[in-house]
Parts: C-alpha cells; structure tokens; sequence
C-alpha cells in the first residue's frame, strides 16, 4: 500500500469527525472488536466481524478518543515525512496524555485494524526482544549485512535444513552453550523470549517465505507455551487483522509433548500440578476455531487435561543432565515425534 493511499484513509477518518461537528453531532469512532475469538473468523482474514464505539462525549471513552487522534497525527507526519518512531518514542513524547506505555501499544494496534494497514506501514516500530542464530546471512533495508553464524564460515543465503523456534531465552542461551548449531548443523534457531514480539514472528514468517523449510517449535508442555506457538502459527485474537502477514501454518510441534512426559517417564518430581489458571487457558485454547484442524494437538491438550500436569523443558535435565541436546532434540529431528 502507498503511503499516499494510508494518508488518504486517515484523512477520510477526520473528515468524518469534522463533518461531525459541523453536524453539532458528537464524533465517533468505530474500532473492529479485537479482545474475543468468537469475533474472528479464522479462514476470513480480511476482517473482524464487529466493533467497539468510541465516543467524544462519554466521560468512559473520551480520553481513549484523545488518544487515538493524537497517535493518528503522529502517524501522518511519521508516513508524509517518510521517517520512523518506536511505541515507546510516542509515549514519552506525552506520558501525561497518555498514562502507560501499553495504552500507545493497544492504540496503535486499534489504528492498524481501523486502517486496515500492517502496523510496520504506519511507520511505527516495536524495539526487538527476539534472539536468533544459525546457518544464515541476510541483508537489512539499510545495507547492514548480519551474519547469525557465530562460525568463521558465511554463507550468502541460507542452506539451513530446518528452523526452530524456542520459546525461552534460557533454553536458547543453553542451546548455543551446546553448540546444538553446529551438531545439528545447517539449522536456525530463534526465539522471541516467550510471548513472540512483531519483529521476531515477521522473521519466522520471513524465513518461511524465502527457504520453505520445516519450521518446528520447542515450547514447555504447559498451556502458556502452546498458546505461545499457536501465536507463530495461527496467530493472537488481538493481530488476527493481520494474520496473512504474521503466521506460519506450517509449525509444527516438535516439543515438549504431553505424551513424551509419560514416554520418558520424565520424574514425577520434575512435574507440575496443573493450576485453575491453567486448567482455565487450556480450556480456552481448547476453544479456539482453529483447533478443529489440529486433531493430534488437541488429542495433546486433553490429555495434559486429563493428567493435570505441566512440564516444563528443563524438565529433562532430571532424567540426564544434556538429555535435551544430546538425545532429546537430535532423535526426535532424525527420526520424527513432532505433529
């Protein structure tokens, strides 16, 4: 989309505020509704199916009107001018206005879907949490050429045979201890330090689009780390807007499984009992419109449902010490065990 058209839809928002207001009308602003999954409609990525009034004269909404229209000319200057700013520039720039970082975040979020414009469009930039590393070579927009192989051999392209996705730093950070790269190499691994920020799902989008190689993912057997990769394969309620830009429908689940705890036969002192929280998110997920296609997932789900426990990956360290890196991850990579 050009940057001409993104300014025109901005500007037809305020001219149907100042018409408004010309009317001696109250201006409205309608948000698609973005906080419940019974709003999406998976297999329909183009739009929400309801939305949210934000009205200037209700003393509940008015701040929130305030706000959207002060990030929305932010964004017309930073689009006419061709020049960028973090979320967290826009927030320091008037922290009274707008009281907490994770308002600007939802704000910008409510613009993007409002507009229907990839947020990276908007010319509004998230810092990056996400760490990766592998058999790869790319160059940025700006020229800057980063080499991820911590080897004294670069290659141009990347000739990896598979990526990984890792849901926490600690298990990455072990990984490379172990030089799990270079045993298993040519492979990339990544992780977006928990729940994945924009930058680290644009990458595994990124490599899907330009390798097409098997994406696997590497998360603790507890509901937060399937919900964790279900946002790099389906998505969150929040981004379904921009679900065509973000997934990979193609990740698979290498692990931990439900069902490896029982085949290991990981330590019942390395298991966790099941909190109400967790039983409550695993019942959400089971919820989710996409789970009809993932019979196997859900076939895992429920019976962590029906275990009652969560394990997480260093769990295997009570059953070998390098367990993980050493016969875990390599068998499961060579012979299969992901669905």
């Amino acid at each position: 989309m050009s940057s001409q058209e993104i300014l025109n839809r901005i500007e037809s928002i305020i001219l149907e505020i100042v018409t408004s207001l010309s009317k001696a009308e109250a201006p409205v602003l309608a948000l698609p509704n973005r906080s419940s999954w019974a709003n999406v409609r998976y297999f329909d990525l183009n739009m929400l199916q309801s939305v949210t009034t934000i009205r200037s004269d209700c003393p509940s909404s008015v701040t929130k009107f305030a706000q959207i229209l002060k990030i929305l000319s932010v964004i017309y200057r930073l689009v006419q001018s061709n020049s960028y700013a973090t979320k967290r520039d826009i927030y320091y720039n008037n922290t009274k206005l707008f009281g907490s970082q994770k308002a600007v975040d939802s704000i910008v979020d409510d613009i993007s879907c409002m507009l229907k414009v990839p947020r990276r469009s908007l010319h509004v930039l998230a810092t990056s949490k996400g760490l990766i590393s592998g058999d790869l070579c790319y160059m940025e927009e700006d020229g800057t050429r980063i080499d991820c192989n911590s080897s004294s051999t670069v290659n141009i392209v990347s000739s990896a045979k598979f990526v990984m996705i890792i849901e926490k730093d600690a298990t990455f950070q072990r990984l490379l201890d172990d030089d799990f790269c270079t045993k298993l190499s040519p492979c990339i691994i990544i992780t977006g330090k928990g729940v994945p920020d924009v930058n680290s799902r644009l990458m595994v989008k990124r490599l899907w689009d330009e390798l097409h190689i098997p994406i696997f993912a590497l998360v603790d057997a507890d509901p937060h780390g399937i919900e964790i990769m279900c946002i790099y394969k389906y998505g969150s309620v929040a981004m379904s807007f921009e679900a065509h830009s973000l997934t990979v429908p193609s990740v698979m689940w290498l692990g931990l499984l439900p069902s490896d705890l029982q085949r290991l036969r990981v330590p019942k002192d390395a298991l966790i009992p099941l909190t109400k929280r967790d039983e409550s998110k695993l019942c959400s997920l089971l919820e989710r419109p996409y789970l009809t296609s993932q019979p196997e997932w859900e076939k895992e789900m429920k019976l962590m449902q029906q275990n009652k426990v969560k394990a997480e990956i260093q769990s295997l360290t009570a059953i070998a010490p390098d367990f993980l890196t050493q016969i875990y991850l390599p068998n499961k990579l060579r012979y299969g065990g992901w669905i």
